[in-house]
């Protein structure tokens, strides 16, 4: 297993999902960089939320709104191009695009080995937490190119989470918190400090 992919719409608490499993002795962890960072205090206290790359159309770590636009592996060159060469470990690949069902399953196709995480929450949820965590003036990702404005923002919030719908997402699905999904995904369980409980989070997980 060379990667794991993740899906979710903005907002959706995709990257705190992220954020409690980056931290397995598993994960290969060298996209890291200090500028790709950003701190938000949405939840009452300032925390670090968004690090390591995101894989968007018009982000830092671009990719084609349709995957079939690229071969196989020119998305690998693009998945693998913010990673150290020699570092090892799973590598985990974030991008809101993959949540299109079209999308996904070219992910199914090429890389079936690699497990699919989507994290799910309603489509006014995910706007509004999004639109609470900085909107526009978050500083990374940049959203400005392929989100455009708060419209446009919302009729994409509910494009990918009716890829994800697809999926048949129910809230009986998946694991309950970060350990649960650690082992699902065949890695060892990040450090006790990084516990997410995900009924608590009000977000939904599910591997594919």
């Amino acid at each position: 297993m060379k990667y794991i992919f993740v899906a979710g719409a903005p907002g959706s608490k995709w990257s705190s999902v992220v954020k409690n499993i980056y931290y397995s002795p598993d994960i290969d962890r060298s996209d890291y960089r200090d500028q790709w960072t950003y701190y938000h205090d949405a939840s009452g206290k300032l925390e670090l939320m968004h690090l390591g790359a995101y894989f968007d159309p018009g982000m830092e770590s671009n990719l084609p709104e349709n995957l079939k636009d690229w071969t196989r592996d020119e998305l690998e060159a693009a998945f693998d191009a913010p990673f150290d060469v020699n570092s090892a470990g799973v590598r985990i690949i974030k991008s809101h695009i993959f949540s299109y069902k079209e999308n996904l399953e070219y992910l199914k196709q090429y890389w079936p080995d690699c497990p699919r995480v989507l994290v799910y929450r309603g489509d006014d949820s995910c706007l509004g937490w999004w639109v609470k965590c900085g909107h526009f003036d978050i500083t990374y990702p940049s959203y400005t190119k392929y989100y455009k404005d708060l419209k446009h923002m919302a009729q994409i919030i509910k494009q990918q989470n009716d890829g994800i719908r697809y999926w048949g997402m129910t809230a009986t699905q998946g694991p309950s918190n970060n350990i649960e999904l650690a082992e699902m995904l065949g890695i060892a369980a990040p450090p006790a400090e990084y516990l997410q409980t995900y009924p608590l989070a009000d977000v939904k997980v599910v591997v594919i």
